[in-house]
């Protein structure tokens, strides 16, 4: 008796479970209840003639960092379109608005239920599949084999934690490596990893999100921003999760006698936390204008202003001059966000303790002057307070951010390279590199 029988086994007996968890991941905005059937193997649309390519993508920072990749495919390949699937609501509704339709476009991912990821890839026949995802789903993994659909796992990263646990089952885990043709790894350590647990054809490539296109935003919004915002001092805590909103409030507290026209700009990470984001700036007896999607405009006398939009962090990167990146104060546990990002369009770079998701970009950006890591709330308010009061300061963190994060932008040519058998097997045009 098979690992994957059982796992097969497990997952059919437990479809009623499955579905249970899916209508109650919906009823709180988990997922999207109009796309559900979705989850369950069900496409949303009909499959376009040509060559399709299939990218799925763990988190929103993957997809938006594919965003160039799937541009280059579809002008390189005109008769061909990419089908890109992620698992979040967030995820799915930035890129509706990113993704270069009508030759690109998003489907939520099934359960990998086998008789789910069966009808997907019977409706979908992808000709072959870039997997963007650190966790190994053995039913969609175990089909694409089955159907001899070319796979690369692109940004492969795996934690220590990971590690150990795949250790644990080095058979089934050298079953899933060997679906992949290539394994694009982003660190040295991750490609030991890899290799340890069997994986084949593991090349070094660095991070995809080196390679991304710096965000958009909407000129006239900026034109805009820029105009309500004037000559105050402003800094931006960007991608803020639990208790950051808290953090934000209190270095503005500390700084504001210091800069009595401080502007602190509030971007969370989901805005459907923005009532209880509103309940804590009022506790820390602040005044606050909430952007909505009237797209509000933050008013003399507003000491805060709350982003709660999704997709915007292009336009309040090009507004703040200061960025400290979120996700590595919060208290559930962090590991930080993209800071390329900000860096890339000239927002200096702050950041907390908490970067375990990024380490190696944190370090190397640290170790080159490009970031700067602060180990508390309060060292983070000393740091706010000298960069805004030290113009030149404050411009050679800039500057030095940008420069770093432009050095890198070259690492999509590298991952080009290396998927050149990929599209051969798939018997589809080989991409060539970006000038």
């Amino acid at each position: 008796m098979s690992w994957l029988w059982l796992y097969k086994k497990t997952m059919s007996l437990g479809e009623p479970v499955i579905r249970s968890l899916l209508h109650k991941r919906a009823r709180i905005g988990k997922e999207n209840p109009d796309r559900l059937t979705e989850r369950t193997g069900i496409p949303g649309r009909p499959r376009p003639d040509g060559p399709l390519i299939w990218l799925h993508a763990a988190s929103v920072g993957e997809a938006q960092a594919m965003l160039t990749l799937i541009q280059m495919i579809l002008d390189q390949q005109p008769q061909a379109h990419v089908l890109v699937t992620t698992v979040t609501t967030t995820s799915a509704k930035l890129l509706e608005d990113r993704l270069p339709a009508p030759r690109a476009f998003h489907q939520y991912i099934p359960v990998d239920h086998p008789g789910w990821v069966r009808s997907f890839l019977d409706h979908w026949r992808p000709d072959m599949a870039l997997w963007a995802e650190s966790e190994l789903w053995p039913n969609t993994l175990t089909l694409l084999r089955k159907r001899n659909i070319p796979v690369a796992l692109v940004n492969a990263h795996m934690s220590d934690k990971s590690f150990r646990n795949w250790s644990r089952a080095p058979r089934m885990a050298e079953d899933m490596l060997s679906v992949f043709s290539v394994i694009l790894a982003q660190t040295e350590a991750d490609a030991e990893r890899y290799r340890k647990l069997g994986g084949r054809s593991i090349v070094v490539t660095d991070n995809i999100k080196y390679g991304a296109e710096p965000l958009p935003c909407d000129p006239d919004d900026l034109a805009a921003l820029s105009d309500a915002i004037g000559q105050r001092p402003v800094w931006l805590y960007a991608s803020s999760h639990d208790a950051e909103e808290a953090v934000a409030c209190q270095v503005h507290a500390m700084l504001e006698a210091r800069f009595p026209n401080l502007l602190t700009i509030i971007a969370p990470r989901h805005p459907a936390r923005s009532e209880d984001i509103k309940s804590v700036i009022e506790a820390h007896d602040l005044t606050y204008t909430a952007r909505g999607e009237e797209k509000l405009l933050p008013g003399q006398s507003s000491s805060i202003y709350l982003a709660d939009t999704l997709g915007e962090l292009g336009l309040l990167f090009r507004v703040a001059p200061l960025t400290c990146v979120g996700r590595s104060f919060s208290r559930d546990g962090g590991g930080g966000h993209n800071p390329i990002e900000p860096a890339i369009l000239k927002s200096a770079v702050l950041t907390g303790p908490l970067v375990q998701n990024f380490p190696v970009i944190y370090a190397d950006m640290i170790a080159a002057g490009a970031a700067c890591q602060l180990a508390s709330p309060a060292d983070l308010g000393h740091k706010v307070g000298e960069l805004l009061a030290s113009p030149e300061q404050l411009s050679s963190l800039r500057e030095s951010g940008y420069a770093f994060a432009a050095a890198k932008a070259d690492s999509l040519n590298t991952i080009i390279e290396e998927l050149e058998p990929l599209f051969l097997l798939a018997h589809l045009p080989v991409l060539k590199a970006r000038a």
